[in-house]
């Protein structure tokens, strides 16, 4: 396939940093006073504090996919239109440095991306050519990161009584798969729809529906204590 128009309908069109190399370094003086260090600081502020990242962090670890943070994160001016990204082929999440200005959003997309990256550690998902994994995962990111929680449903000016969080879950699922996939609308729906159910109810590694931050910090602390139960077993 053309390398081009591989990079279209991968979605790898979004990040063009992604072609320049991996691991560019600069130098000090650029890296200071830059998005880059901003989106440095609120990363490292999100992965230390956040019960959503922690839970994920250490699900992951447990898994024997223990993430590092110069290696797995990489903090890039991306296109206008997403905020991140997880690039399977390096295993390593796309923070958008010239699309993220607050610490909530940073802690959201970290937490989205590390679902991906989650589920790229426990199971054998196809991103390329498999719309069912995509759609699965795209589904669980929205439902389990916060995307959807009333707060933020709230600050878009989006209200619902009757199953709307499940609505918002479908809607940024099928939105996510058409912001990287080449296919149509109906395709996009259709592939949500056929998994959507037994994703939407895929709760790890959290084991419930974190609402909210008190949520995460109740399902992180079950899975610290999970932990402690088996090791004295």
């Amino acid at each position: 396939m053309d390398q081009t128009k591989q990079e279209e309908e991968y979605g790898y069109d979004l990040f063009p940093e992604r072609n320049k190399g991996k691991f560019k370094k600069g130098s000090i003086a650029e890296s200071l006073f830059t998005f880059n260090n901003k989106c440095q600081v609120m990363l490292e502020f999100a992965m230390e504090t956040s019960p959503y990242a922690k839970l994920l962090l250490s699900a992951m670890k447990s898994s024997g996919c223990k993430v590092f943070k110069d290696r797995h994160f990489s903090c890039e001016d991306c296109d206008g239109t997403v905020s991140g990204g997880f690039d399977a082929a390096s295993s390593q999440i796309v923070l958008c440095q010239n699309n993220i200005h607050q610490q909530s959003h940073m802690t959201r997309v970290v937490t989205h991306e590390l679902i991906h990256a989650f589920d790229h550690c426990r199971a054998h998902v196809d991103w390329f050519n498999n719309f069912r994994h995509l759609a699965c995962s795209e589904i669980r990111a929205a439902n389990l990161s916060g995307d959807c929680s009333f707060s933020n449903e709230l600050a878009r000016f989006n209200f619902g009584l009757k199953e709307h969080h499940q609505e918002c879950v479908r809607g940024r699922a099928i939105r996510s798969i058409l912001a990287v996939r080449k296919i149509s609308q109906e395709e996009a729906e259709k592939t949500v729809n056929e998994v959507f159910d037994m994703c939407f109810n895929d709760h790890a590694p959290f084991g419930r529906i974190p609402h909210s931050k008190k949520d995460a910090n109740f399902a992180f602390r079950e899975y610290e204590n999970r932990d402690r139960y088996y090791s004295n077993v």
